[in-house]
């Protein structure tokens, strides 16, 4: 079997951290992963530029992003971005997530100025990426390691202190899957780790709509009074009580 073989009938089944972090090893195999890892780096890129520059509506990113996130090879995107590597003395916080960052080494092909933003998320058991909504942005989440409890609720209504909210989604999210969110479809979502320890690779394009002077989270409370059809009445909260409550 040759190493391209081997790249793609052996790494997307090797999941398990010792195995992954001897293939993390290999110079040869991390060499010829990063033109793949970069392509679909690009492609999301250039559908962030697209989504900036209006000529794709934020559903239609999530759309585009959810069947490009279909194509991943988890094991080749980790040995691009030495996963074994930023991980291996990880200090996880008390309350919410240990956020870092992965450079992404230089491949022909992937511009060295990304239109999105990226970072990773650590979390151990019972900790979360606390309930929030979203302002002006278009988010998206990959499971690298470890398993989650993950929520997304629909945001239907602002109000000065509380949002009215539905849930659209509730299930446990493994290794390789992911989610979306705009400011029209999944914008609020909640994240606990079940397992041991759990990591997420985020990416997010903020100031989307040029013209709405903000841009970011908005943390709220999802158990909140529970109304018709569904809906809750979510309190907005500060941070520090979110995480304080949630995290």
């Amino acid at each position: 079997m040759n190493r391209r073989d081997f790249g793609q009938k052996t790494l997307g089944s090797l999941l398990t951290f010792s195995l992954l972090e001897t293939l993390l090893s290999s110079n040869a195999i991390a060499e010829e992963v990063k033109p793949i890892a970069a392509r679909w780096l690009a492609d999301i890129n250039q559908m962030s530029k697209d989504l900036k520059g209006q000529k794709l509506k934020q559903t239609e990113w999530q759309e585009q992003v959810e069947k490009l996130f279909t194509k991943v090879n988890l094991a080749e995107f980790l040995t691009y971005v030495d996963f074994a590597k930023l991980t291996k003395d990880m200090k996880f916080r008390d309350k919410g997530e240990r956020s870092f960052r992965a450079e992404f080494p230089r491949v022909e092909g992937l511009p060295t100025q990304l239109v999105f933003g990226h970072q990773m998320f650590a979390l151990k058991k019972n900790r979360s990426v606390v309930p929030h909504g979203h302002e002006n942005m278009a988010t998206a989440f990959l499971i690298l390691q470890g398993e989650f409890d993950g929520k997304h609720f629909d945001r239907l209504e602002d109000h000065k202190d509380h949002m009215v909210i539905k849930p659209t989604i509730d299930r446990k999210f493994l290794p390789s899957e992911y989610s979306t969110i705009s400011d029209y479809k999944d914008n609020v979502h909640w994240f606990k780790a079940i397992s041991e320890t759990g990591y997420i690779f985020n990416i997010h394009v903020l100031n989307v709509d040029p013209n709405i002077n903000k841009s970011g989270r908005v943390y709220i409370d999802p158990m909140g009074e529970k109304l018709s059809d569904g809906r809750i009445k979510a309190k907005k909260l500060r941070a520090k009580d979110a995480f304080a409550k949630y995290g």
